[in-house]
C-alpha cells in the first residue's frame, strides 16, 4: 500500500490538497475537451455546416457512453476511497476488480447495439435526411470503440479515488495529444473527411490503455490487481451501479435532452439551429471542465474524510471546492455574455452561423453562474456514498426542469424559447440544489460534535 499517498489523503491541508488533486485533473479535462473542441473546428472547415450538424446529432450518444464509463468510475472511485480510508484494503481491491469485469459488460453490451441500430438511433436523436449519412460514418466507428472509451473513463476515476491525480491527467493529455495529431492526418491527408476523425478518436484511445496498463504493472498504485477480483461480487457490483447510477442518468438525461433539442432546433430554426446548437454547447461543455476538475479532485478526499470520521477536514472540502468552483464559472459566464461573437468565430467563418451564434449564446449561458455549485452538490453526495440525493441534484435540471420547459416555452416564443431553457433550468436546479446540501452540512457538524465527544 501507497501510504505517503494515505497520508496525503489525510493530513494535508485541505486548500492544499485540493489544488494538489484537483489541477491535475483541471488540465486533463481540458485538454481531453480540447479534442473536441479541434474536432469542430477541423470538420467545420474541412466538411462544413453539415459536418458540425453530425457532430451535434452524434454529441448525445457519445455522452451515454461516457456516461456509461462515469457510473462505473464514479461508483468505484466511491467504493475504494470509502474503504481505503477505513482500512479495509481487500474490498477496495475487490471492487476494483468488479469494475473491470463491469466495463467489459456494458461496453460489449453498447458496441453490439450501437453497430446494429446505428441510423435508427441516429434518426432519434435529431438526424435530418441531410445531416443523416454524415453522422453514421461518425457514429459507426464510435460505437465499435465504445469500449475502449467506457475503460479509460472509468479506470482514470479510480486511479483518482486514491489521490493519484497526476496519474490521470497524463492519461487523459496522452489521448488527447494523440488524437488531435491523428484528427488532420485522417479527415485531410488520407481525405477519410468525418469518418476520419472517428478513426483518431478510437485509435487515440490505445494510448490511453497502455498507459493505465503500465501504471498498475509498475506498483505505483495503492490497488493491487489480483484475478480472484474478477469474479462477481454482487454485493460491491451493486454498490458501485447504485452509486454511480446518477452519473449515468446525468449524462443520459443530457444526451435524450440534446437529442429533443436537436429536434426542436431543426423544426424552428433548420439545419443551422442543429449545427449552432452543436458549436455552443460544445464551447459550453469544454468550459464545464475545469468544474469538473475541481469535483473529481474533492471526491478522494471528501470520500476518504468522510470514510475515516474526519469530519471537520469533509466540511471544509466541500465549501472550499464549492467556492472555487462558482468563481470559475461566474467568470466564464461573464466572458460568454460580453464577447459571444469573438469566440464563436473560432469555430466558423460562416456568415449565418455568426449572425445567430451571439444571441443564442446569450440566451443559453445567463444561468452558468450557478452551474458549479451544482456540480458540488451532486458530487458531494456521490462522495459518501448517498446514492438518493445524488440522484435528485445529478437530474434535477434535466429531468424536473429542462424537458417541461422545452415543452412548453419554444411554442410561444419560437427558437428563443430552446435557448433559454437552459439558463431557467440552471436557475431552478441552484435551488434543489441549495435546499439539499444544507441539511447535510448540519449533518456533518453534528457527527463532529458526537465525534469530538467520543
Amino acid at each position: 500500500m501507497n501510504q505517503e499517498r494515505e497520508k496525503m489523503l489525510a493530513r494535508e491541508p485541505i486548500s492544499s490538497l485540493i489544488w494538489k488533486l484537483s489541477l491535475p485533473a483541471i488540465v486533463g479535462m481540458l485538454v481531453q475537451a480540447a479534442y473536441n473542441l479541434v474536432d469542430t473546428i477541423y470538420i467545420g472547415h474541412g466538411v462544413g455546416a453539415l459536418g458540425i450538424g453530425a457532430l451535434s446529432v452524434s454529441f448525445p450518444l457519445q455522452m451515454i457512453i461516457g456516461g456509461t464509463g462515469a457510473m462505473l468510475g464514479m461508483g468505484s472511485a466511491s467504493v475504494i476511497s470509502r474503504n481505503l480510508g477505513a482500512k479495509k484494503y481487500d474490498r477496495a481491491e475487490t471492487a476494483f476488480g468488479n469494475n473491470l469485469l463491469a466495463i467489459v459488460g456494458f461496453g460489449g453490451t453498447i458496441a453490439l447495439a450501437g453497430t446494429l441500430f446505428t441510423s435508427s438511433i441516429l434518426s432519434v436523436f435529431g438526424a435530418t435526411s441531410e445531416i443523416l449519412p454524415y453522422a453514421g460514418d461518425y457514429m459507426s466507428v464510435i460505437f465499435a470503440g465504445s469500449p475502449l472509451i467506457i475503460f479509460s473513463i472509468s479506470m482514470n476515476n479510480v486511479i483518482r479515488s486514491e489521490g493519484a491525480a497526476r496519474v490521470a491527467m497524463y492519461s487523459m493529455l496522452i489521448g488527447a495529444v494523440t488524437n488531435i495529431i491523428l484528427d488532420p492526418i485522417f479527415i485531410f491527408v488520407l481525405d477519410m473527411g468525418i469518418r476520419g476523425a472517428a478513426i483518431a478518436t478510437i485509435l487515440a484511445r490505445f494510448s490511453v490503455i497502455a498507459w493505465i496498463a503500465w501504471y498498475y504493472s509498475t506498483g505505483r498504485s495503492i490497488l493491487t490487481f489480483h484475478m480472484k477480483n474478477l469474479r462477481p461480487d454482487p454485493k460491491i457490483l451493486g454498490e458501485i451501479i447504485v452509486i454511480g447510477l446518477p452519473a449515468l442518468v446525468r449524462h443520459a438525461a443530457t444526451s435524450f435532452v440534446f437529442g429533443f433539442v436537436n429536434r426542436l432546433a431543426a423544426f424552428y430554426g433548420g439545419n443551422m439551429a442543429v449545427a449552432l446548437f452543436g458549436v455552443v454547447n460544445r464551447l459550453v461543455m469544454f468550459s464545464g471542465m475545469p468544474m469538473v476538475g475541481i469535483s473529481q479532485g474533492m471526491q478522494p478526499i471528501l470520500g476518504y474524510s468522510y470514510g475515516a470520521r474526519y469530519y471537520h477536514r469533509a466540511r471544509e472540502v466541500i465549501w472550499k471546492s464549492a467556492f472555487l468552483a462558482t468563481a470559475y464559472t461566474s467568470f466564464m459566464a461573464v466572458i460568454f455574455l460580453t464577447f459571444p461573437r469573438a469566440v464563436l468565430s473560432i469555430f466558423t467563418h460562416d456568415a449565418q452561423l455568426l449572425a445567430m451564434g451571439p444571441h443564442t449564446m446569450r440566451l443559453m449561458t445567463m444561468g452558468f453562474f450557478f452551474v458549479g455549485f451544482q456540480m458540488i452538490g451532486g458530487t458531494l453526495f456521490q462522495a459518501i456514498g448517498k446514492a438518493t440525493p445524488s440522484f435528485i441534484l445529478n437530474t434535477a435540471r434535466q429531468i424536473l426542469f429542462l424537458v417541461p420547459i422545452l415543452l412548453i416555452l419554444p411554442k410561444y416564443i419560437g427558437i428563443d424559447g430552446v435557448w433559454l431553457s437552459f439558463s431557467i433550468s440552471d436557475i431552478l436546479s441552484t435551488v434543489i440544489t441549495l435546499a439539499v446540501v444544507i441539511p447535510q452540512m448540519n449533518s456533518l457538524n453534528r457527527a463532529e460534535l458526537v465525534a469530538e465527544g467520543e
